[in-house]
């Protein structure tokens, strides 16, 4: 399946991660007054047409992206992050994250056992999904096991490989998970293997309409029309007319479970990113994810508010380190032509980040030496890693120590046999910064001595790209991505080395230790847990298995008449019901 969470995020990890994506902390009702936490027992407050300020039922807001969606419409299979913007409109999840990244309950309430692996959920009942039936935990069973069968092959198995039996249902020894017991229809008891600190955090969340989904084959729903076409969701809008490549038109769903939604709909438009700050201006556009290249020219529309906010993505470089061997679940490290660690530490040298995000990200980004973004607090202190400050002189030394010396005299370094050292770099299309940004990064790499050449000779479309990284498309050298990571500081599921998001295909027998480590009973404790974290960014700091180059900062272009719109680190689709227009 497809997974690369383009910024947004965008972009998972259901990944999520979901990668893709998703928090969660403890136990009951108690905990829904927490900061930026909605108290889903209240529906919303009747709109009147008394106090000018106050909420309005109606209108149609236009929610902008600008790249075609793939049109994977159930969160167990997307892989982009504009499905996930779209998901987020339409689906549901049994738990909510708050402000301050932990989990609240949703959808469900939950209770621990003593030895803290089997976890016992309580439903709420009459909540309906957009075709009239109720959840049930049939329907939450019946999504963990459709990601633990043999035949799904989507990137979302790490959300389910930690409980009871997943692992045996996962290789055809068994019919279904046998920690996953159905008790009545709205208790899901679910027993996992080990006690790990996340493992409410890493479990995948939204269920799937089982009734619906009768007799079709895990194998074919990903392309099935009830995935494609016709989705059934729990969210606050449902799905009425797809245009591939063009559109999304999402009605409001009246029964939806924390009240009738504000809004009438919700229409989803894919559009040119040159155009993204003129449709705002316009009043095309309501509310959209934009780039810093927008900044200067929606400065002066009187109708756009832009907020921006620090968030859970950062931007790297990966390195191609081999392949992925989908049978064993592993990374395999076969590609010796960036394993000399002196190599990877020299590109890094030789990027000038700053100069980067001063020119591409209109100064919208902060330099980042370590894969966990700093909102978390395992975040290891800048003083503790290699801050990889820009010094090509440094990179060239480097480079010479490690045996990559200009023979010919051409300019560039041959590899340590003697022979020519050549490396293609891979970006997507989209913004018209982008080929600027490739070719910079090109030139610092250049400017050592390194031959980089623009893979292909230029961009290549997202999905596309996608594809390419998720097939170890050798083409890809080095490839530019950027995470989202949900609210879990965890980066297991990106860089384990068993991990389907490992797109670099990075195999550190200690840092498989640490990230384990980091998840055990053990880590119940914040202290010890942080330590482990730090470790684990200080090994991956000096060890360099992707050049990381910047943390994002989030900003978006929001029309003065759609209110209601609550941002955190995680996004502006939060309470999306609540959304109303004033005009």
């Amino acid at each position: 399946m497809r997974k690369s969470l383009l910024l947004l995020l965008t972009l998972l990890l259901a990944f999520s991660m979901l990668l893709a994506a998703c928090g969660k902390d403890k136990e009951d009702n108690a905990q829904t007054d927490e900061p930026g936490v909605t108290d889903n027992t209240e529906n919303n407050p009747p709109a009147t047409t008394e106090d000018p300020n106050a909420p309005k039922y109606g209108g149609v807001v236009y929610y902008a992206v600008d790249a075609e969606p793939e049109g994977f419409f159930e969160p167990g299979f997307y892989g982009s992050a504009v499905d996930s913007e779209i998901l987020a409109f339409t689906t549901e999840s049994m738990f909510k994250t708050g402000d301050d990244l932990k989990t609240y309950p949703n959808l469900a309430e939950w209770t621990i056992s003593e030895d803290k692996k089997t976890y016992t959920f309580k439903i709420k009942q009459g909540v309906k999904w957009h075709n009239g039936d109720e959840l049930t935990a049939e329907d939450w069973a019946y999504a963990l096991e459709v990601l633990a069968d043999k035949d799904y092959i989507g990137p979302r198995y790490e959300n389910v490989k930690y409980i009871q039996g997943a692992e045996e249902k996962h290789a055809g020894k068994a019919d279904h998970i046998s920690g996953v017991k159905v008790i009545d229809p709205y208790t899901l008891e679910i027993t996992f293997s080990e006690v790990r600190i996340n493992n409410l955090e890493n479990l995948w969340s939204t269920p799937m309409p089982k009734k619906y989904y009768e007799g079709i084959a895990v194998k074919d729903l990903p392309e099935h029309e009830k995935v494609r076409k016709n989705p059934v969701g729990l969210g606050p809008f449902k799905v009425k007319n797809i245009v591939p490549g063009e559109s999304v038109e999402l009605v409001r769903f009246d029964d939806y479970w924390q009240g009738k939604p504000y809004l009438d709909g919700v229409i989803v438009k894919v559009i040119d990113s040159s155009l993204i700050a003129g449709m705002l201006q316009n009043g095309e556009v309501d509310i959209m994810g934009i780039r810093p290249a927008n900044l200067e020219e929606l400065s002066s529309a009187d109708n756009v508010r832009v907020e921006e906010a620090q968030g859970v993505s950062y931007s790297y470089i990966g390195i191609d380190f081999g392949h992925y061997d989908h049978e064993k679940g592993q990374a395999v490290m076969d590609n010796p032509k960036f394993q000399n660690k002196q190599l990877r530490q020299a590109m890094m040298y030789a990027l000038n980040r700053q100069a980067l995000i001063d020119t591409y990200l209109n100064g919208k980004a902060i330099i980042a030496n370590s894969p966990i973004p700093s909102v978390f607090w395992t975040r290891a202190p800048e003083s503790e890693l290699n801050q990889y400050e820009y010094n090509p002189e440094k990179a060239k030394q480097l480079l010479e120590e490690a045996g990559y010396k200009d023979i010919n005299g051409d300019g560039f370094v041959e590899d340590p046999d003697g022979q020519p050292f050549k490396i293609n770099f891979g970006h997507y299309a989209g913004s018209s910064a982008f080929e600027g940004r490739a070719q910079a990064i090109i030139q610092n790499l250049r400017d050592v001595g390194l031959d980089v050449q623009l893979m292909t000779g230029s961009l290549v479309e997202f999905n596309t790209y996608n594809d390419m990284k998720d097939n170890d498309d050798p083409q890809l050298e080095l490839f530019f991505g950027s995470w989202y990571t949900g609210s879990d500081p965890d980066p297991t599921g990106l860089w384990a080395s068993t991990a389907l998001w490992n797109h670099g295909r990075w195999v550190n027998e200690e840092s498989d230790a640490l990230l384990k480590e980091a998840l055990s009973e053990k880590a119940f404790d914040d202290n010890y847990r942080k330590d482990i974290y730090v470790r684990w960014q200080k090994l991956f700091n000096d060890e360099v298995p992707a050049l990381i180059l910047w943390e994002n900062t989030d900003l978006y272009g929001i029309n003065k008449r759609l209110q209601g719109v609550h941002i955190n680190a995680l996004g502006a689709q939060n309470d999306v019901h609540k959304w109303w227009i004033s005009e």
